[in-house]
């Protein structure tokens, strides 16, 4: 069961069908949606991946998403689940318009991949983001998060993996004193 996270000014828990409405506006601003999935989607697919997530993604307990809010209302998306692409897990964020350039994305972020890490006992977390997507590549660099590998898609684009490792996680033996 999808847990409910803290940060300094954001809520994260589980949806309920009054959020319905709000989730709708959120994947339906194209300057939110072109960066999700496969991009804009009609209102009926937008509404129906909602309805999954209760009857797929709750029901049967399978990735963690959450409903952002701040102040009561709701400011965005967010979840951390296993995929395909990078045999591994993936965080999955978007806020309204309304909430960027305050720094809600990195605490977003910050809370999805300590969630990761901590409680999941994840040892990295990956990210795939659109090659245009400057805002969203420049959060993870500056929260840790190196360049992989690309993705070059059916359409022509391109689509950075991206990886965070944990802190315990060594990724290369100590150097021996005397070397810099």
């Amino acid at each position: 069961m999808t847990p409910t996270l803290h940060t300094e000014r954001l809520l994260l828990e589980p949806y309920t069908p009054e959020d319905e409405e709000g989730f709708v506006a959120l994947f339906q601003d194209t300057r939110v949606s072109r960066w999700m999935g496969d991009g804009p989607a009609s209102e009926a697919a937008v509404r129906a991946l909602f309805g999954r997530i209760f009857t797929k993604v709750y029901a049967q307990d399978l990735f963690d998403v959450w409903a952002v809010r701040r102040d009561g209302h709701l400011v965005g998306h967010a979840e951390i689940k296993p995929t395909d692409v990078v045999a591994g897990h993936e965080i999955i964020y978007a806020l309204a318009p309304t909430a960027w350039g305050s720094g809600l994305g990195t605490e977003l972020a910050e809370a999805v991949i300590a969630h990761g890490f901590d409680t999941l006992g994840l040892t990295e977390v990956h990210a795939t983001v659109a090659a245009p997507n400057k805002a969203s590549l420049t959060l993870l660099s500056r929260i840790g998060f190196e360049h992989i590998r690309d993705i070059e898609e059916d359409d022509g684009s391109t689509t950075l993996v991206l990886v965070r490792r944990s802190q315990t996680t060594v990724t290369s033996p100590p150097r021996s004193a005397g070397h810099r």
